[in-house]
């Protein structure tokens, strides 16, 4: 891309020096060095905006009606590219009822419905799609997962992340969940280059866990994404407290991407979407509606942030070292 420049300043350079050499003509020679200056600004700032794009969160309102899900969640998407994201991703469970009761009716294989509409609309608006999540069924095995499916470009499906740490807690007279009454946990990682820079992707619960968020950033995620559902419980207390402790924790952008709340829905989703930079600060954020947050990811401001506070230099990996023990 920058070939022509870089070629520019070459000859620019050699002509300079001659110049200086042979002439020791300085009134040229500094015309010819502002020159060369002019060019690398161009070559630098060119740089610089590769490294910002815009990303958008889809807080979609889910219902019982799979199929209206997935509409509603491809016509948000269209909206959103329309707007210039270039990178989108949509809620956890967003064509289905968030419900033990109801994964298995809602599930499908990893060639159904909901996958092929998606890979369409990522193709069509030539967009990186973290795509949610949905009951998934897996052909062989009958196990069923929360997977979210992300997609290039191109259409592809280039990751799955079938959520690690499933969703069973009980609080005491407020809320009792158990995913693993029908879920099985995943048991990889999701660390995926999009070309402006790697993202990790995870889901809800594993928001709690910052070795798997650590490990993603020691594998060169910059902005981890996770499609989540809190609850009217633990959203109000840990939701955006999460975001930012991995936000900080990492030095990387977070953006986690609820359902909107739905009034008759047995689960109340908390809403909220959210995208935190480096440094901790909420870049936008909604309320519980339906809703498209956006935010420009702008890596320039991540390189700053580790500039000015170089943990990754200060590990004391003689006295501690984090490592998985199954890799990507």
């Amino acid at each position: 891309m920058y070939r022509g420049l870089i070629n520019s300043f070459k000859n620019t350079s050699k002509f300079s020096t001659s110049l200086f050499n042979n002439n020791n003509n300085c009134s040229t020679t500094t015309k010819s060095f502002t020159h060369i200056s002019q060019q690398l600004r161009k070559v630098h700032l060119m740089a610089d905006k590769e490294k910002v794009f815009k990303f958008a969160g889809i807080q979609l309102l889910c219902g019982d009606n799979k199929e209206e899900n997935v509409q509603n969640a491809i016509k948000h998407i269209d909206e959103a590219a329309k707007n210039g994201a270039k990178l989108i991703s949509l809620p956890e469970c967003f064509n289905s009822p968030y419900s033990t009761s109801t994964f298995e009716k809602y599930s499908e294989t990893e060639d159904g419905e909901t996958v092929k509409k998606l890979s369409e609309a990522a193709k069509r608006n030539q967009i990186f799609l973290v795509g949610g999540s949905i009951p998934e069924i897996d052909k062989a095995t009958g196990k069923i997962y929360n997977t979210c499916f992300i997609f290039n470009d191109k259409g592809e499906v280039v990751k799955k992340h079938r959520k690690i740490h499933l969703f069973d807690i009980d609080v005491p007279n407020k809320i009792r969940f158990k995913e693993s009454e029908t879920l099985t946990p995943g048991d990889s990682f999701s660390v995926v280059d999009i070309g402006y820079c790697k993202i990790g992707v995870a889901i809800c619960y594993d928001i709690r866990f910052p070795e798997l968020a650590m490990l993603y950033s020691k594998m060169g995620a910059k902005f981890l994404i996770y499609p989540g559902a809190f609850n009217m419980v633990t959203g109000p207390a840990h939701w955006e407290l999460l975001q930012r402790g991995r936000a900080v924790d990492n030095q990387v952008f977070v953006a986690a991407i609820s359902p909107a709340r739905n009034p008759s829905s047995t689960y109340q989703a908390w809403g909220h979407s959210t995208i935190v930079n480096s440094w901790g600060t909420i870049l936008a954020t909604t309320d519980e509606h339906q809703s498209i947050i956006y935010s420009d990811i702008d890596l320039n401001t991540l390189n700053e942030t580790r500039s000015s506070i170089p943990i990754y230099s200060q590990k004391r990996d003689d006295l501690y070292k984090l490592d998985s023990i199954k890799k990507q």
